[in-house]
């Protein structure tokens, strides 16, 4: 029985397409597969009965190996991918991985069945791939700032040309131009930071509504954002549109809430349960107008936009006082505002 196992270990090393090598106890080699012969450029004559740390001119004399291939002859331990440099060629090493185990082919004697495989065409591509990664985030770092710094530009251009016109209306588009930059330029700066991952909304939401404040409410004592969400993290993609949603309702309700310098607040909420979320803006201001006082605009048709890329659906409701937008995926039964109900 030992010598037929012994016989099929010989056939395997013999007819293998991999680098094999079958050792006695004391490291010799029984036999070589001719592909180890061959991706070595070991003569096969030179091979059987040497100690394997002998082979070629030396590179295969490693300290460590030779203490990992005694431990599992010894049934200590087993090689199991590891990693080492075959130095043949100093100016070009090859990274091979090496496996071992001891075989239990009956009779008393040791053996130990040794694969190497050589990945230094896949570690040099892996290294290429890092390299042209780090450089992907440093071109991305870069073109971040440079739309930072235009959409900061283009900002502060609308705003004085705001500042310098003489018609109310032209005044009242640019200034809206403004704000929408602004939000973009605030979405642009949370996902810079999230490196493009997860982003955490309530951060996210919190820096959205202080910039909103701090470009459109003149008094914070009179008029006030706040952000009540949970801890929930969506992937970049998804927190574009809703901050963007955000942004179109706070600045709607800013402008058309609070009338005559009216005092109130203005509460941006988020919860999420399993795969379903709820986005909400909702206002203590002078409530809906009346049914067909009002026409779609420019903000309407982006958030109706972006709620369909979501796959969510809008729901506006009197608060009694103020208005509150629901935004939400869930499969509830909402029905969907249309342009008529209210001019966004």
């Amino acid at each position: 029985m030992a010598d037929a196992a012994y016989d099929l270990a010989l056939a395997i090393v013999a007819t293998s397409e991999a680098p094999l090598l079958l050792l006695d106890g004391d490291q010799s080699v029984i036999a070589a597969s001719a592909s180890f012969c061959r991706t070595f450029q070991i003569d096969p004559a030179t091979v059987a009965g040497h100690p394997v740390f002998s082979l070629g001119a030396g590179e295969w004399d490693v300290p460590q190996l030779q203490s990992l291939l005694k431990a599992t002859g010894s049934g200590l331990a087993d090689v199991t991918a590891y990693e080492m440099d075959l130095a043949k060629d100093p100016e070009a090493p090859r990274r091979l991985v090496i496996n071992a185990r001891k075989l239990d082919l009956g009779g008393g004697d040791v053996r130990l069945l040794v694969t190497i495989a050589d990945v230094t065409d896949a570690r040099i591509a892996q290294r290429l791939n890092d390299d042209l990664l780090r450089e992907k985030t440093i071109l991305l770092q870069e073109v971040q700032h440079r739309v930072a710094n235009s959409l900061q530009i283009i900002a502060s251009v609308l705003l004085q040309s705001a500042r310098k016109v003489q018609s109310d209306e032209t005044r009242l588009h640019l200034s809206d131009a403004h704000n929408r930059v602004m939000s973009i330029a605030t979405v642009q700066r949370q996902l810079a930071a999230s490196r493009l991952g997860d982003v955490e909304l309530r951060p996210y939401f919190t820096q959205l509504c202080d910039s909103l404040g701090a470009s459109m409410i003149g008094d914070h004592d009179q008029l006030s954002i706040e952000v009540h969400a949970d801890k929930s993290a969506v992937h970049a993609d998804i927190s574009i549109g809703l901050g963007l949603i955000v942004t179109e309702l706070a600045i709607n309700a800013l402008k058309h809430a609070f009338p005559g310098g009216r005092q109130g607040k203005i509460t941006v909420g988020y919860h999420s349960l399993g795969p379903n979320w709820t986005l909400s803006v909702s206002d203590n201001g002078v409530g809906m107008p009346k049914s067909g006082s009002a026409k779609a605009g420019l903000g309407t048709n982006i958030v109706q936009a972006l709620a369909k890329q979501l796959g969510a659906r809008i729901q506006i409701a009197d608060a009694h006082p103020g208005t509150n937008v629901l935004v939400t995926n869930s499969n509830l039964a909402l029905i969907e505002a249309g342009p008529a109900e209210v001019a966004i």
